[in-house]
């Protein structure tokens, strides 16, 4: 039995969300049917994560990491391999994509891989300017400094 929730009425009563909504439709569709290479998603501090991906039998040549915006694309191609018998075929070797939805102002810090465990770092690097900020509140008695009073004052520097 999946469990399906209907985000319409919240489309009628916000917005600007539907960015979210968006995302969490694609991630509840996705669910069921995306479930190989298994992956772990860890916050390693404030504004650090990590992406373990079980990637057994794959070699970093046959890796790649691509990041598009708020998208990070995980793909994994194995070269064509020698003809053989299997008796048993345990390990999935087949090719594969996974996409990571990323909030802004997240990047890729590095992607190693050890003992078939892929680790991607990611970190969350706020702008300056989107930062809150203090501002402080005077006594109002200090006359306000219009922009054509600083042009002044450059000119007179001049």
């Amino acid at each position: 039995m999946r469990n399906e929730f209907d985000f319409a009425p919240l489309y009628r009563s916000s917005i600007g969300f539907d960015r979210v909504f968006n995302l969490l439709n694609n991630a509840q569709r996705l669910q069921a049917i995306d479930a190989w290479p298994p992956y772990d998603i860890v916050k390693t501090s404030e504004d650090a994560y990590r992406i373990q991906m079980a990637v057994a039998g794959f070699a970093g040549a046959d890796l790649d990491i691509t990041q598009e915006r708020n998208v990070l694309i995980v793909t994994g191609q194995k070269p064509e391999e020698k003809d053989w018998d299997y008796l048993h075929r345990g390990i999935a070797g087949r090719a594969f994509e996974r996409r990571f939805e990323l909030a802004d102002h997240v990047r890729v810090e590095n992607a190693s891989l050890t003992n078939g465990l892929l680790s991607i770092d990611l970190k969350r690097e706020i702008p300056e300017a989107m930062k809150p900020r203090k501002i402080a509140i005077g006594d109002g008695s200090q006359p306000q400094t219009t922009p054509l009073q600083i042009d002044a004052e450059a000119q007179q520097v001049a």
